[in-house]
């Protein structure tokens, strides 16, 4: 095999230092080059970047606020932003180096390349020093400085309950809505929303319409005006109206409306509200729906609300299975009044109706209800006495006698359960109020509730009934987010049904010996006989499933820390 010899080599020597190396233009080695040529000359080692405290953005130059977190592309990416040269070399590679959170500097490490001589590209790493400089942002200066909002929207509904604006304050948190919103403040009949931007309060606007049924309208007001430039700045307020109908309501439909709307019975309930109202017959489980634009050309309002309701006891229900719609059965019942049972002193039995009694409290009631899947003789529900109830309403005179049935039932009702007073294992989220507001009250709940005053007796009632609510229907359930308290321990039901448990097994069974028979026994038959009669069987428990973790509060500014009850 012949020998081929490889090309020669040539080499020169260093014009500083003398080291041989492949020729190049400059005749220079790479640390002579380094050393006669800075290729980083031009950019500075240090430059200061300003933070905003409140809401945790950084400034992008020239004018704008980008949120970002610690060592992320977007902070990075503001870090070289601020340097000056980067257009006269090519950057290769940059990230950051860890720094101390608390030490407010930035370390970056850059490499970059440049030619420097005729095809001669070198290549250098180096350190550049942020200080981060704190500052308020122009949307955090309007929030510290008071009557600074730009947008108004005005959201009203024409209740005597706050029980709306609870459910509204909850599903703005699972959207997330507030984000943009400077401060809330209540009013009598609603709240209002201030925003920095027209934009934001549209946005408000827009979620408003796909969440509940309303109607809206807007003005606007002029602050001042420039004739040089023909500019001028404008304050704009929007006008939201909520329907005046909630979930569980009597509604009297006028006759022409209701056989325009598949001739529904003009007595109904509402079953449900969303950005339309869904009422039900419960007499033939008809049900329509009511868009805000259909309601708002003939609006009609409510005979009845849940401060009506009276308490009835199921005597006899009894089912018809072939009439039926979603989670409604239709079913026959007879129902009393409730204050015709009384408890017996000594002797007799527990529940009785008072037959002795006067007057229209012993009487049975015969009614049709769509709660026939839910129900059975001895079960508790809340209805409308039509009976002895009078409304002043022109289309409620209308109707026939023979149409209007004596009870409505609305719903179920659990009043031995409600009479103890348990904690709740779960909490709701609130929007904190804005420390120092006008109206400031010491125990107020989030947005709703700051006026105080007589009415705040009223508003932890409406929201009570609101909590209800949420453990007895499972659909508001799934349209809020409910978190676990911290201060109740969830184990500890599971702790007492255990106890009680082994008390009756020992009862059915074998006694301790340590322990006296005769005693045990008297105790376990009081206290399974309390138990009966305190709770019923079927009442809706939130599962822990149904909780989030990371209970936190939620603020509109640095200094709210209203903390939210449950």
């Amino acid at each position: 095999m012949e020998f081929v010899p490889a090309p020669p080599v040539h080499r020169v020597l260093c014009a500083d230092c003398g080291t041989p190396i492949v020729p190049n233009s400059a005749n220079l080695c790479v640390a002579c080059l380094r050393n006669t040529v800075d290729i980083t000359e031009g950019i500075p080692k240090q430059a200061s970047v300003s933070f905003c405290r409140n809401c945790e953005r950084f400034l992008s130059p020239p004018q704008a606020w980008t949120l970002a977190k610690p060592e992320s592309p977007e902070l990075l990416s503001i870090c070289l932003k601020k340097l000056k040269g980067l257009n006269k070399v090519r950057l290769t590679e940059a990230h950051f180096i860890w720094t101390e959170p608390h030490s407010k500097r930035l370390r970056v490490s850059m490499t970059i390349q440049k030619e420097v001589l005729t095809n001669t590209i070198l290549e250098q790493t180096f350190e550049l020093e942020y200080l981060v400089q704190h500052g308020q942002c122009p949307d955090c200066a309007k929030l510290a400085a008071k009557n600074t909002w730009n947008s108004l929207v005005q959201v009203r509904q024409k209740v005597p309950h706050k029980r709306t604006f609870l459910y509204l304050e909850q599903l703005i948190l699972k959207h997330g809505a507030q984000k943009d919103t400077i401060s809330v403040k209540e009013v009598k009949d609603g709240l209002d929303f201030f925003y920095s931007s027209r934009s934001h309060a549209l946005k408000m606007v827009e979620f408003l319409q796909g969440v509940v049924p309303v109607r809206s309208k807007s003005s606007e007001q002029i602050i001042s005006s420039d004739t040089h430039t023909n500019t001028a700045n404008f304050k704009y307020t929007y006008s939201v109206e909520i329907i005046p109908i909630c979930k569980d309501d009597l509604v009297c439909i006028p006759p022409k409306q209701a056989r325009q709307l598949s001739n529904i019975s003009p007595l109904t309930i509402c079953t449900r509200v969303g950005n339309s109202i869904h009422l039900l017959d419960p007499a033939t489980l008809q049900s329509c729906d009511i868009t805000a634009n259909v309601y708002w050309r003939a609006p009609f309002y409510t005979l009845a609300t849940v401060t009506d309701l009276v308490e009835f006891t199921v005597l006899d229900i009894e089912l018809d299975h072939r009439r039926n719609k979603g989670k409604f059965v239709m079913a026959d019942a007879q129902v009393a009044l409730a204050s015709a049972f009384r408890s017996s002193g000594a002797g007799g039995d527990d529940d009785m109706m008072d037959f002795d009694g006067r007057g229209t409290s012993n009487q049975i009631y015969h009614t049709r209800t769509h709660l026939g899947a839910i129900l059975q003789p001895g079960d508790t529900v809340l209805g409308y006495h039509l009976t002895n109830s009078n409304y002043n309403s022109d289309d409620f005179a209308t109707l026939e006698p023979g149409r209007i049935p004596d009870i409505i039932i609305v719903k179920k009702a659990y009043p031995n359960r409600r009479k103890k007073s348990k904690a709740r294992t779960w909490r709701l989220r609130s929007i904190s109020k804005e420390a120092g507001e006008e109206g400031e009250t010491g125990n107020a709940r989030g947005i709703v509730g700051r006026l105080g005053g007589r009415d705040q007796k009223k508003i932890e009632e409406d929201y009570e009934l609101f909590l209800r609510d949420i453990e007895e229907d499972p659909e508001i359930r799934g349209a809020v987010n409910l978190y676990k308290a911290p201060d109740v321990k969830m184990a500890a039901p599971e702790e007492t049904g255990g106890k009680k448990k082994k008390k009756r097994a020992q009862f059915a069974m074998d006694v301790d010996e340590n322990e006296e028979p005769e005693e045990v026994v008297r105790t376990t038959i009081e206290g399974s006989l309390e138990e009966e009669e305190a709770d019923e069987a079927d009442f809706p428990e939130i599962s822990l499933e149904e909780l989030l973790e990371d209970f936190d509060e939620m603020t509109l500014g640095a200094d709210s820390e209203a903390p939210a009850q449950q």
